[in-house]
């Protein structure tokens, strides 16, 4: 992978980029990152006897790796000369999208424990057993670790988006290109409802997933209209 310039790189990519001797392109760090976490989920499947939890865990997998191409993909579009470096820097280098994840991390692991529980209504218990063996229980948070950071950026992504359409105005290739990249935000909510069938008896959740997906679609999608809306303007009145 390429090294962006400090405060214009997603946290995910700092690290990757920090560990030294490692240098791989953006497309075997996805595939490394789906084979591992896959080949993982089924060998604890296999070794524990849980293949019934393997669909569910599959379906984290792909959104977390998708996560990571979309992310991959939006910032092909922001990092273009013609962007503002004021965007550039609140999108990526604000690390706003860590503290994001981190609440919705904390949300979820409070759920799992402590409310679904009283609830009687155990997502971790339905899948993994009265006693999940630690190891499996390991994986399990690590997984939803990477698919909340994923949901953080997406959060973060549209907001700073619409802030940007809003803020100012750009030529029409530049447009496009911001245009594209809110798409791959939005694109990447949607493709977040995998998840829903694993969560239709657990209503918290849910309401939580579409919730999110709805808002990041609303947002993400003004932002685009603000886009078109204002380069139309910008054509037809003259400079």
């Amino acid at each position: 992978m390429g090294d962006p310039e400090f405060g214009e790189a997603w946290a995910y990519e700092s690290i990757i980029g920090a560990l030294p001797g490692i240098d791989v392109s953006e497309r075997g760090a996805i595939a490394i990152q789906f084979l591992v976490f896959e080949v993982a989920a089924i060998a604890l499947a296999a070794i524990y006897d849980l293949w019934i939890a393997l669909p569910a865990a599959t379906g984290a997998v792909l959104v977390a790796t998708a996560g990571s191409v979309e992310m991959l993909r939006i910032t092909g579009y922001a990092r273009r000369e013609s962007v503002p470096e004021t965007y550039r820097r609140l999108l990526f280098g604000s690390s706003i999208e860590v503290v994001l994840s981190v609440l919705a991390y904390v949300a979820l692991v409070t759920h799992l424990f402590v409310f679904a529980p009283q609830q009687g209504t155990p997502l971790l218990e339905n899948l993994l057993g009265q006693e999940p063996p630690i190891l499996v229980v390991y994986f399990a948070l690590l997984v939803l670790w990477d698919v909340c950071y994923r949901i953080g950026t997406g959060w973060w992504a549209s907001v700073a988006a619409l802030w940007r359409s809003a803020r100012y105005r750009f030529d029409p290739e530049t447009a496009r290109a911001l245009q594209r990249a809110d798409l791959e935000t939005m694109g990447f909510g949607v493709l977040q409802l995998v998840l829903v069938p694993f969560l239709v008896d657990f209503p918290v959740l849910l309401v939580a997933v579409v919730g999110h997906v709805c808002a990041v679609t609303a947002v993400t999608g003004l932002s685009v209209l603000l886009l078109r809306r204002r380069t139309e303007h910008d054509r037809a009145t003259p400079t």
